[in-house]
Parts: structure tokens; sequence; C-alpha cells
């Protein structure tokens, strides 16, 4: 069936269907002093994608490899599961490690730094260099302009995060908003965070009321009501849907019934959760049966070290964030059953990025309950705890702004080392893909190990949907796509990857990925250090430059517990020159990392509340709050 969807749609591209927008003049018109003495011209031709299947995409924000069920997790996904039986799994899948670079590379089938996106739209973490303006360009199409112009609807639903904050407001300007890049109709919200009940909610270009809902059941609402309309008045269009959920970002906020389900399923803690994972992870065939569990990080205390008020803050933490995923499934899995119900479910193609990074470490030792940048810190660390257990029944709910301790980060990123913002290693940027097409899949629950990173779905979704890259987009020339379609991968399970090279760049930690082998680098300071250090360091070190160098061969060892930097110096060499030349082309450089970016957290909470800084250097009051 692929191949004959892609001849079928590649023959209609090809015939011009698709092939640019209807523009609003006439061609050929005569036009006379009389009705009689002129002729028409041709009506603007509408480009049709009639018969091509309808595309979602669903990309969950801050869920680590091993949360999930589908990919043995101790959450439980049915809906996930129910994609994943039925479609294929993808094993090998990788991230940017953080949110911004993950979906500007998603969105446009480019690497983030070629794209203006090294870090994150706000002017705090944006700079004026190339690769870290934080402005998305015209020149980088997303995909839904390239859809809109083979003939699809194409809409939005959920988190953003692309637009710079002095272009955030109704005032615009909107061309880096949804409806600017590409979306007929979207609903979501424009930072990096927001109440899950409380929402900073748009609808295209206008800020709308929040009716009390739950997010994820406003989001899959409209999802629905967006399908319906199309249906009703385009039944021979089909569309496209991005589906961008705020869940499983903080703040953890979910109605109480799913955090109680999971009532004492975490009460013998991380170090039990990353070995149950781990075996049901070699038993579902997702991991191989060779691997290895990397030790837990030393910054990661052994549970039964814990005290027992600990255990139970950090277990109810653990509830929530597990009751905020299963309703985010329950949610996405209202919209698969309205598809099944309207008969629309077989020829749709939903690409299920479960997380734009691995599990999140912004809740530090021992999580939160309110939103400060960073948390409050106080003198003893046992009064952290202490607070949490007075707030132990506004865990997860919307009374509070929760985040789990980052123990719970490393057990949802089972097998892999680290968490989100660490480029440098599978835990921050290795996160599950599951691709579903009834119609078009014969392999139904398989399972696929081949490389594959976040541009190569932009691609991918062009061939299924015989969509020829464009040469243009309102008139401006575009960029080259830099991802590879995965379709060769659908029925050659065994087929060699054919993305073969990949950097990684983030906040000082990075990487190259080339054939199986992978360098890579992280140093600290880091988050933790800067932002959750009691007294804050008023001049921390910077070690740009000091890089020491980690060498692996994933093919033997895809957890990387073994560094063979030392035993193979020749190829570390090869990797760094292959990294240096990707750095180059891709405007990685300067390699701008925390410790260049904490001054200007500084400035800001000088500025906006100079006492509490003060107090903050004695480990007292809280700075302001969050940016997203």
């Amino acid at each position: 069936m692929i191949g004959l969807a892609r001849v079928v749609f590649a023959g209609l591209a090809l015939a011009g269907f698709g092939a640019g927008t209807a523009s609003g003049q006439t061609g050929g018109a005569v036009v006379g002093k009389t009705y009689a003495q002129s002729r028409e011209g041709q009506k603007p031709q509408i480009p049709s994608a009639k018969g091509a299947p309808n595309v979602i995409w669903i990309l969950l924000d801050d869920v680590g490899f091993g949360a999930s069920s589908a990919f043995g997790g101790q959450i439980q996904t049915p809906t996930f599961e129910y994609l994943a039986n039925r479609g294929l799994r993808y094993t090998n899948f990788h991230t940017t490690g953080v949110c911004s670079p993950s979906r500007a590379a998603l969105l446009t089938g480019r690497n983030h730094h070629n794209v203006g996106m090294g870090l994150l739209p706000q002017s705090l973490m944006a700079a004026e260099f190339p690769g870290y303006t934080g402005r998305l360009q015209p020149k980088d199409g997303t995909i839904a302009e390239y859809l809109r112009q083979r003939g699809y609807g194409t809409y939005m639903v959920g988190k953003w995060h692309l637009v710079p904050g002095d272009e955030a407001t109704d005032l615009g300007p909107f061309d880096r908003w949804p409806t600017g890049k590409g979306f007929d109709h979207w609903i979501g919200f424009m930072g990096g965070a927001t109440d899950q009940y409380k929402p900073d909610l748009v609808e295209d270009i206008q800020q709308v009321k929040p009716d009390g809902r739950h997010l994820n059941t406003v989001l899959a609402d409209k999802a629905i009501f967006y399908i319906d309309r199309q249906r009703k008045l385009a039944p021979d269009k089909p569309f496209f849907l991005y589906y961008s959920t705020g869940a499983a970002h903080s703040p953890v906020q979910v109605d109480r019934e799913w955090i109680d389900k999971y009532k004492g399923s975490f009460d013998q803690g991380w170090d039990v959760y990353r070995e149950r994972t781990f075996a049901r992870q070699k038993q579902l065939g997702v991991i191989p049966a060779n691997a290895k569990l990397p030790p837990r990080s030393m910054r990661v205390p052994a549970w039964n070290s814990l005290s027992a008020d600990r255990r139970k803050v950090y277990a109810r933490h653990m509830e929530a964030y597990a009751g905020f995923l299963e309703q985010t499934d329950f949610e996405i899995g209202r919209v698969v059953s309205h598809l099944k119900e309207a008969g629309q479910l077989d020829n749709t193609v939903i690409f299920l990025v479960i997380g734009d990074n691995g599990g999140d470490i912004g809740g530090g030792a021992n999580g939160e309950v309110a939103n400060h940048f960073p948390r409050q810190i106080t003198e003893d660390d046992e009064a952290q705890v202490a607070e949490a257990l007075r707030n132990y029944d506004k865990i997860g709910t919307g009374a509070a702004f929760s985040n789990y301790p980052m123990g719970w980060s490393q057990a949802t990123n089972t097998p892999f080392r680290d968490w989100k913002t660490e480029a440098n290693s599978e835990g921050g940027t290795r996160n599950p893909l599951i691709v579903f097409w009834p119609q078009g899949l014969t392999a139904k629950g398989e399972i696929r190990n081949q490389y594959s990173y976040l541009t190569d779905i932009l691609p991918t979704t062009l061939e299924l949907t015989g969509t020829a890259p464009p040469a243009t987009v309102k008139g401006v020339e575009q960029s080259p796509l830099q991802g590879v379609s995965l379709t060769y991968s659908f029925t050659a399970p065994a087929a060699p990857s054919r993305h073969s090279t990949q950097y990684y760049y983030l906040f000082g930690t990075g990487a190259i990925y080339h054939d199986g082998w992978k360098a890579s680098f992280g140093y600290r300071p880091d988050f933790v250090d800067l932002f959750w250090a009691c007294p804050s360091p008023q001049s921390p070190p910077n070690l740009a430059g000091k890089q020491a160098w980690e060498l692996y061969n994933q093919n033997d060892d895809p957890t990387e517990t073994v560094d063979l930097a030392r035993k193979y110096p020749a190829k570390l060499a090869q990797m760094q020159t292959l990294f240096a030349a990707q750095a180059e082309v891709n405007h990685v450089y300067p390699l701008i990392n925390w410790s260049d970016l904490y001054p200007r957290f500084q400035r800001l909470w000088q500025s906006a509340d100079p006492a509490g800084v003060a107090a903050n250097r004695r480990c007292g009051d809280a700075k302001p709050g969050r940016q997203g």
C-alpha cells in the first residue's frame, strides 16, 4: 500500500495539484467596453488533495522514554498502546533535548540552530547570532504551510512556544504565530508552560477567557470540532492537525481522581521503578537484550536512604505526574475514537512523539509546589520537604504548581542517563515515536530500530501525502530540508538507517552521532548548579572550550555505559572534527552555555526585586516567577 500511495499521490503532485495556492488574480480575461466585447478569464485553480490521507502529529511535553506503558513504563497509556500495537514503534528516535528547539526542528524539517532556535525565543535565552535569534524566518517553511499549498485544511491545538516575547501580545506582529506559519485555525498557548485550569489561552490571534475545564479536555474538544467542521463543509478535503499538549510539562495539574488511581504505586521508589521498567522494556523488545542499565546518577540519592517524609512527598509527586499523563492519553483517545466512529481513522496517518525531550529536572531535588523560578530556597533543606508535606493534598491539583523531584526524571527516562536540557545523553534526547496508518501500513505492532530524528517527520509526511517540497512559500524561496523520510523503513525492518549524521547542542552540552557512533561532551555548572544552589552563585565559573569528550558505540552499547574515548582516540578525533563541521554549517557557534546566560537572570532578579535577591543569597526569599 505504501508504494501505491506514493505513486498515486506523487502523480497528483506532478500533475500540478498542490503546486501552488489560489491567487486573487483572474487569468486570461479580455475586458471590453461591453460584456459582448469581453471574455471572462479562468477562475484561479484551488489546489486539491482529494484522496490523500489525513495527517495528525501529536507531540507531548516533558515525557521520558520510560514513562508510557507503550514503551515499558509504569504509567498506563492505553491509547498509545492501541496506536503502537496497530502501527510501528520507533525505538531510536531523537529530539533536541528541550522544548522550542524540538518544535522548530519538527515543524520545519531543519536543524534547530539552522532556523535560529538554538535555545528559546524569550529574550533571556535568545541572542543576536544566526543560530540563536529565536525568530523563525519565511525561508524555513513549516509543514502546515506546505500542506496548505497542497490543498489540506490545517489546524493546531496546544503549545506553540515559537514566538519572541515582544511579538506575543494581541498587537502582534502575527507572522510567527501559528496562523502566520500555515495554520488555518488554532487554539492553545504561546509560552513554555501554562496553568492547566486557567491557561493563557489564545484562539487564532485573540486572547480568550478559559472556562474552567482542564486544558487537555479543551484541546481534545477543539480538535474534534475542527475535524467535524471540515468534514461537513469540505468532505473531500483532507486535514492536517498538529496536536501539541502542555502535558506533562509542569505545572503538573489534573483532577484528583486521576492522581488517586496511582496511590501507593510508587511507594517503592525510583530505584525499583528503573529496574522494573528496564525489565519490561526488554520484554517488549524496545531495548536490546544486551542493554545495560546505567547507574543511578550521583546527584540522585538511593530511595532507601530517604526519610519517611521524603519518600511520602516524592511518591505523591510521581502519583500526580502519572495521573496527568494518563489523563492526557485519555483525552487523545477521545479524538482517536471519534475518528473511528466517523469512519476517518483508517485513512489517517498519526505520528505520535511521546515527549519533546526527556523527563524534566526543573523540580530540583525535592520537587516543587509553587510557581517560582527558582522555587523558594530555604536555610534548611528539610524545610522544603516540610512545606510539601503541608501542601500534600494539593500536589498535582489546580491549587498548586507541581513538578516532581529530579530522581523521577531519571526514572522516567529509563533506560538512559540524565534528563531534559542534556544534549549529550540519550536521557535528554531519545523519545518514543509511534507511526500509525491502518490503510497504509501492512506491518502492525512491529518495532523499528533505525536511527531517526525530529527533522525526519516532515519529509516522511510530504512523501505520504504526495507533496513535493515547494520551491517557494508566499513568494519566498525555501531553504533545503535536512530530514530524511522514514518510509523506507515501513516495509523493511532491517533496512540500514538513512539518517547517518546528527549533531546536538544545548546549554554547554553537545554530541555528534554518525553511523552508530556517538561522541559527546558536557560540563558544569549546569541548570541545577546555578538555579538550585544555596546560596546562589554570584560569579559562576565558565568552562567554555574545556569540554571533556566521551565516546560510545551505540550499536553495542545503546545506553552509553562504556566510554571508549581513551581506547579509540583516533575515532574520537574524527568525531570531534565532524561535530565542528556540522556546527559551522548549522550556525551552532558560539557555544552558549548556562554560565553565559546566568548574568541575564541575575540582572532580571535584581531589577525586579532587589531585596529578594539579597535574601536569596542567604538562602531565603524566592525570586520572581517562572518564564515558561
